[in-house]
């Protein structure tokens, strides 16, 4: 079943609803229930829903990300492709670490960064691309690409490490080539949502998944696939029917959340896409406001005006969403809030994973684990400084190799490499400090601050007396706090692995909320606005050319006025530094414009201290 669910028409309410009647009508057992979600915060609240209509039966449901999923697959039959049970998972910056060290070591000037590297082999796996069948192409980088792929993945394995992609591609292996795995996940109903997100590689999780008992209930709307550049295939949506012919076909097209003109102008503007399987939306609730116009003569009086207009409301300010296309526009809009004492967060920034203090602790707790990390070991074995040097590390790197052993060993057999004593003895420190640590890994939060004791880091913030290290202070306390929860250091770091930015967000705090509209799919706001719409900008310069691209930019924009439920503002620059003279954004002439009012504030003369752009 294809269940085409329409921005804001309860598509998570029908799963909830489906799989609550599968157990309590059809006496389904919770077990042989799989729901795939695409974030931690919707698995939880599907899982949390469920258990108030079936209770306790709810908590034997499977209720996974794809990635969770996996993970859970992965962690059983690893050893199936070679890999320890305890492996790591690496995020993107981990990756990115490990692709400049290969690069290094390798001699290899791709004329790409580390971060692009990571993307064309992200977009190789999802496609099932395997290093030896990286394709050829007019690009001259391709053989170099190919090259350093094959050398990333034998990086992993040497480490015991799997990235992101990994646990997708490495599930996909082990479910496809043993049978015997693929029928103790053999589950009798699968249902999927945000369906229109997923990537080759997923597509054929699901078939394999529900093969057996043909039981597959996906939820999604093809005018919400916003993810094509990172490998989502709208064309799993929208040949549903062809590949499951006996498919019922189910439209949602009743909208519970925004006005009836917010969502005139949506459908008004998407329905210029030929992409589409098409649905006609509609809603009971009030005709409400005209879509805003602003036209501000740059970026910085447009920040301005956004921060004036929030300040006329007598509002929460957690009612507020502002969206743009690219996370550089934060910047002026964030100094425009501050300027206005606005309290503000951001979605997407800097998160609580990433600050340097929690990912330092964090690489300690990798290493115990799995001592392969050899990421993990590069970033702590002097953090804090003990006297071993990168020199040394290198020395270390080469011995490890040439005995074709991990780092973590060579450091074991420290009294076989030719360094000084004082040098030696601070390895030895060190190797010491790990393995006190490797057999008791339960109660995490004690682990840490054990940790963070012994190394000497909670006594070096106190000293330093400032007000950064009194955050760092309470970003690791906030840290410790969060691994109270988990009854073993795996369970904690699993989850830790598996964290995204919008997780970690919560709307209940009142402060204006700043994200780019990808972040935006799935939540919605009383007011929105929009920024940047210029050509160029929204929709990206990057699309211009291609019309594919602009569809996907043009259902982003969809996407961006369907969270809004009572009022949207848009605006654009006539003069973008960087941009030079904008042209208003076409997806603005596609509203009908008894729709929309022009604010003309282009002379807008209200007092600034600074004149800054991005």
């Amino acid at each position: 079943m294809l269940v085409l669910a329409g921005a804001g028409s309860g598509k998570t309410r029908v799963l909830t609803y489906k799989i609550a009647w599968l157990i309590e009508n059809l006496k389904i057992r919770p077990r042989d229930i799989l729901a795939v979600t695409f974030t931690n915060k919707s698995a939880s609240e599907m899982r949390s829903r469920i258990e108030t209509f079936v209770g306790e039966p709810a908590k034997q449901i499977w209720v996974y990300t794809f990635h969770s999923f996996c993970a859970r697959v992965l962690r059983q039959y690893a050893e199936l492709l070679g890999y320890e049970k305890n492996f790591t998972i690496y995020d993107a910056s981990d990756s990115k670490n490990l692709i400049k060290r290969l690069l290094t070591e390798h001699q290899i000037n791709l004329q790409l960064t580390p971060k692009g590297i990571a993307g064309k082999i992200s977009r190789a796996k999802n496609n099932l691309i395997l290093p030896e069948d990286y394709p050829e192409s007019s690009d001259f980088r391709a053989p170099l690409i190919k090259m350093v792929y094959g050398y990333y993945q034998e990086a992993l394995k040497t480490n015991n490490a799997m990235d992101f992609d990994d646990l997708l591609l490495n599930a996909y292996k082990i479910l496809s080539q043993n049978r015997e795995v693929t029928s103790r996940f053999s589950f009798k109903y699968v249902l999927v949502d945000e369906y229109q997100d997923t990537n080759r590689i997923q597509y054929e999780l699901l078939r394999l998944l529900s093969e057996k008992h043909n039981n597959l209930t996906v939820v999604g709307d093809e005018d919400q696939s916003i993810y094509g550049f990172r490998g989502a295939d709208i064309g799993n949506i929208l040949r549903f029917e062809k590949d499951f012919p006996d498919a019922k076909i189910v439209r949602l097209e009743e909208n519970y959340r925004s006005t009836k003109k917010i969502l005139q102008a949506a459908s008004c503007v998407v329905s210029h896409n030929n992409y589409r399987i098409g649905k006609e939306l509609w809603t009971n609730n009030p005709e409400g406001e005209v879509l805003s116009l602003l036209t501000t003569l740059n970026a910085s009086k447009e920040a301005l005006k956004i921060v004036n207009i929030i300040k006329e409301y007598s509002r929460p300010l957690n009612d507020f969403v502002i969206l743009y296309r690219v996370n550089a526009q934060s910047r002026l809009i964030e100094e425009s809030l501050r300027l206005s004492n606005t309290p503000y967060t951001i979605v997407g920034g800097t998160k609580f994973y990433d600050r340097k203090e929690i990912k330092d602790t964090l690489a300690y707790l990798k290493l115990i684990i799995n001592p392969k990390d050899s990421v993990a070991l590069n970033r702590i074995i002097n953090f804090p400084a003990r006297g071993i040097s990168s020199e040394t590390l290198e020395i270390l790197t080469n011995f490890a190799k040439q005995s074709r052993i991990s780092v973590y060993e060579a450091l074991e057999r420290v009294e076989e490499i030719e360094l000084s004593e004082k040098r030696k003895k601070a390895i030895k420190k060190f190797f010491k400090l790990i393995e006190s640590h490797r057999k008791n890994t339960d109660k995490p939060d004690k682990l840490i601050n054990t940790i963070l004791r012994e190394i000497g880091y909670w006594d070096k913030l106190r000293l330093e007396n400032t007000l950064e290290a009194q955050s760092r202070i309470e970003n690791l306390e906030e840290l410790i706090r969060g691994a109270f929860n988990y009854p073993t250091l795996k369970e904690f770091m699993e989850s830790v692995s598996l964290f995204t930015s919008i997780d970690e967000w919560d709307n209940t705090k009142n402060y204006v909320t700043l994200m780019t509209v990808h972040n935006a799919k799935g939540l919605e706001f009383p007011i929105v606005f929009i920024t940047g719409l210029e050509e160029g900008l929204f929709p990206h310069s990057l699309s211009l050319n291609n019309e594919v691209e602009i569809e996907e930019e043009r259902r982003l924009f969809h996407v961006g006025l369907t969270r809004a439920k009572e009022k949207i503002y848009l605006s654009y620059a006539l003069d973008r530094k960087g941009y030079g003279y904008s042209s208003k954004s076409r997806f603005l002439n596609e509203i009908p414009f008894e729709l929309i009012e022009e604010v003309n504030n282009y002379d807008y003369n209200a007092t600034e201290n600074y004149d800054g752009d991005f």
